[in-house]
């Protein structure tokens, strides 16, 4: 006897949302049974897509068909959707930041608990081949040990001109990249402890939400990691930028273009001074081509894909989620942490 086909309810089809309908179209075992919406047009674009649309947020959770529910709503909707949903018996995936704070997730595990409903989030860019490259890299210690990490993401356009630009409604870009890029990083440190956390804000377009900030994180290791968001570089710096004792590995930008230079284990004894208009230097001349090695970058594929296919197995109870819950608390507090020290202007002890 074959699984149960799983069937999924969208709420809110906006972008998110109907980028979630796109692409679980493609996979077996999972199907949209229908959306719901509080705008007309996009209740006009799901029928034009041949998408069941259902009157109220309470007739979609009423209809026993759905097993799960996926938000897509602005941030400060997911909570009271996702508490009402798993009330209603239905399995939760909320998008991606979960909420705004670390006590309304907690109030969100709790119900996770008390209706043994699953609850997961939507931490798409987990699967990102350029992260998944350097998180590579940094596993197989292809630099020798660590000392410091840079992850950027730099656009021009400031904040898209909706509810990302209201305080109210969870917008600013710690809560929209942010939550992404630390959870790329914590994610990458594993179990070491991080330490401290010092963080700025800009505002540069955008008086209401931060439009950019920049956290400086130290783990026990002693690795410092560098997080940036900036909506208003018209020159992007790297996407990643990793050195180690014996090597460099960068990555420009989302095409993967990028490489890895490592020594090769030969002494450089004759250093050639480079002469600047003002004088000399042989601290800053580059190594001779005969004492390192350029390599290709060790690319890792993925597939989103299998964050839903997860999801039918853990469904199943064939497998565990692939995005905890503890993780995303984790990354939540962070994001608090960065909150409290751009405002206080001062360091942040966090795991210690």
């Amino acid at each position: 006897m074959e699984p149960k086909e799983v069937m999924i309810g969208i709420i809110g089809l906006g972008g998110m949302g109907n980028w979630h309908r796109e692409t679980l179209e493609t996979i077996d075992g999972i199907k949209v049974a229908g959306i719901y919406d509080i705008k007309e047009d996009r209740i006009n674009f799901a029928r034009e897509c041949g998408v069941k649309t259902y009157d109220s947020l309470e007739d979609l959770l009423g209809d026993p068909i759905i097993d799960i529910v996926l938000i897509a709503t602005p941030n400060d909707l997911h909570k009271p959707i996702a508490i009402q949903a798993m009330r209603a018996g239905k399995h939760v995936i909320s998008e991606k930041p979960v909420t705004l704070n670390s006590s309304d997730l907690q109030e969100m595990i709790d119900v996770s608990v008390e209706t043994k409903r699953f609850f997961t989030v939507h931490q798409n860019r987990r699967w990102d081949e350029d992260f998944l490259t350097m998180k590579r890299i940094f596993d197989e210690n292809s630099l020798g040990e660590v000392f410091r990490i840079e992850s950027r993401v730099h656009g021009s356009r400031g904040i898209p001109g909706d509810w990302r630009q209201e305080k109210e409604h969870g917008g600013g870009m710690v809560l929209d990249w942010g939550v992404h890029l630390l959870d790329q990083i914590l994610l990458m440190m594993g179990n070491t402890k991080l330490k401290t956390v010092f963080a700025t804000m800009t505002n540069v377009t955008n008086q209401l939400v931060d439009d950019g900030f920049t956290a400086h994180l130290t783990f026990e290791t002693g690795c410092e990691v560098l997080v940036e968001v900036g909506t208003s570089n018209f020159i992007s710096l790297p996407r990643w930028y990793m050195l180690g004792q014996n090597g460099t590995a960068i990555i420009e930008d989302w095409s993967l273009n990028g490489r890895l230079v490592c020594a090769n284990g030969k002494s450089e004894t004759d250093v050639v001074p480079v002469r600047t208009a003002a004088g000399l230097t042989k601290t800053m001349a580059p190594r001779r081509d005969d004492t390192i090695m350029t390599k290709e970058l060790p690319i890792v594929k993925s597939d989103i894909r299998d964050f839903y296919k997860n999801i039918i197995k853990v469904l199943e109870n064939q497998e565990e989620a692939k995005i905890k819950l503890p993780e995303v608390m984790r990354v939540m507090k962070l994001m608090e942490a960065i909150f409290t020290s751009a405002e206080d202007k001062k360091v942040i002890k966090f795991e210690v």
